[in-house]
């Protein structure tokens, strides 16, 4: 076989078996390997982000990497924001970059590059597989790296030669073992329990702490002890809903975050991290913790979190088998013919969710008020922007959906942010994905009227405004669906915009409704 071959037989036999790919030339001998197996699912991106944000959102809901197929330098820069993105929500992905074959780098042809500076921001490890018999180290070395726990971005380059080069006869796939989280020492074990025992504590949860038995055992620890329970700001995944206990967030405006730590004098991170301001702001902190605040962790993100949990909960003697309060349900707002506004859209949204649903948020300004609905609403896991690089939205769907293809995945969707990665949406058509997309339609990037205001700027000028709205023309989103394969809905009044969602949900196939607010 030759090198193409083998690279995917090794990712195969690691239970790598979905590819998110958009190819060019120097990948062919990669793109005909992938032809000869049927096991591996390969899907196209039209633009690299949705490669990258579909990786990403997999990876959150398969808690395995999937491959991405990218074209040189080039094409790996374009998939860069969600790859960012993705690392800051630690998911496992492995990148196959193709390159030039090795002796025509000396040429410098047109679509020469530093591939390896480019991943480097992005990856924590890129290799190049500089011959024929390091390729499969080089491959194992790759898929170790991305399934350090909790999970990292591995970017492995394949220059063109190595990919069709003929590999000996003894040449085979090998598996490597994924390795195990650390185990939080008793030394972090006691010091938690002690800032708890003291009093006006809180547990900021991040990670695996968010979901399973993790979740709950966070909540009891905070009922035995009276220590508060949030999440960090930014989540790659939280469970969420009814059956579920009640977690809010760390505001993201640090106005009210700093109001919201205010009392807090021992802050015990689980999964998380110090937190700190997306920003920095005129006069005000970038640490959001107080200053007296003593900050202990119990675990880092690395660690077996749910094991040091446990572990202390009966340092402190608190049992396991207590009951987490039940929320209620959220109810459906009036069917009425008055102009939409976002926090009915949202209302509407919580209450109409349906059991088990995968929601991805990349919603920002106008789906704020979403997150405290739904508490009540039916069972679901929450995936949202991480690190901040606006585009993932539609992208993190395509991958839930691929990864969970029972579930239905319900994408909240600013305008802006959308048309980042719009490509996401013939991805959507084309794998007949379970996607239900919910377009924020304001026509204009609010969140930036927000940030002004937040520097210290009161009034907008003709070149500023111009530059924070996105109207004139107006984005027409339902016809942009129909014309990509997705089919939609225009709403502009909550009656019709239950109508179009209880639609979407029975319908076979991706679904958009684009929702008009007042801009």
């Amino acid at each position: 076989m030759n090198g193409a071959q083998l690279l995917c037989e090794t990712l195969l036999a690691n239970g790598i078996d979905v590819c998110f790919a958009n190819p060019g030339t120097s990948e062919m001998h990669f793109v005909a390997a992938l032809d000869q197996q049927p096991r591996m699912r390969c899907i196209l991106g039209l633009y690299e982000g949705v490669v990258t944000g579909a990786a990403d959102g997999y990876a959150r809901m398969a808690g395995k990497p999937a491959a991405t197929l990218l074209h040189l330098g080039s094409g790996l820069g374009n998939g860069v924001a969600n790859l960012h993105n993705a690392q800051r929500a630690r998911s496992p992905i492995v990148n196959i970059v193709g390159d030039h074959a090795r002796h025509h780098l000396a040429f410098d042809a047109p679509l020469t590059s530093d591939i390896h500076a480019i991943a480097s921001a992005v990856s924590a490890q890129v290799h190049t597989i500089a011959s024929a018999e390091g390729l499969v180290p080089s491959i194992l070395d790759g898929i170790a790296t991305a399934l350090q726990p909790p999970g990292q971005v591995s970017t492995l380059i394949l220059p063109a030669d190595v990919a069709w080069g003929e590999m000996g006869k003894d040449a085979q796939p090998a598996v490597r073992q994924a390795p195990a989280a650390a185990q939080v020492d008793d030394a972090a074990i006691a010091r938690a329990a002690q800032a708890l025992r003291a009093g006006h504590a809180l547990l900021l949860l991040g990670g695996a702490a968010l979901r399973g038995d993790a979740l709950r055992r966070a909540h009891l620890i905070a009922q035995a002890t009276g220590a508060q329970v949030l999440a960090e700001t930014s989540n790659a995944r939280m469970q969420r809903g009814r059956g579920a206990p009640r977690t809010d967030k760390l505001p993201y405006a640090v106005d009210a975050a700093l109001q919201r730590l205010e009392d807090v004098d021992h802050l015990v991170l689980v999964g998380s991290r110090d937190p700190v301001a997306f920003f920095a702001y005129p006069g005000k902190p970038s640490r959001l913790a107080p200053e007296a605040c003593a900050v202990c962790e119990l675990a880092s993100p690395h660690m077996d979190i749910d094991s040091a949990l446990l572990r202390l909960m009966v340092a402190l003697g608190v049992s396991d088998v207590q009951e987490i309060a039940a929320t209620s349900k959220v109810p459906v707002p009036a069917a009425t013919s008055q102009p939409l506004d976002a926090d009915t859209l949202c209302r509407a949204i919580a209450a109409l969710l349906p059991e088990d649903a995968i929601v991805t948020d990349e919603s920002v300004t106008q789906g704020r008020t979403f997150f405290g609905h739904s508490h009540g609403s039916a069972a679901h896991d929450y995936l949202q922007l991480t690190g901040g690089a606006i585009g993932i939205g539609m992208p993190l769907a395509v991958g839930a959906a691929v990864a969970c293809p029972q579930r239905q995945v319900v994408s909240l969707q600013a305008d802006g942010s959308a048309m980042y990665t719009v490509q996401a949406l013939w991805t959507q058509a084309r794998e007949k994905l379970q996607c239900l997309t919910v377009i924020f339609s304001n026509r204009r990037y609010a969140i930036l009227h927000h940030e002004m205001t937040n520097v210290g700027v009161e009034r907008l000028g003709r070149n500023a405004q111009s530059m924070l709205s996105i109207g004139s023309p107006d984005i027409q989103w339902a016809e942009l669906a129909s014309s990509l394969g997705v089919a939609s809905a225009r709403a502009s009044t909550p009656a019709a915009f239950l109508d179009a969602f209880r639609q979407g949900l029975a319908h076979d196939g991706p679904f958009l409704i684009e929702a008009v607010l007042p801009d």
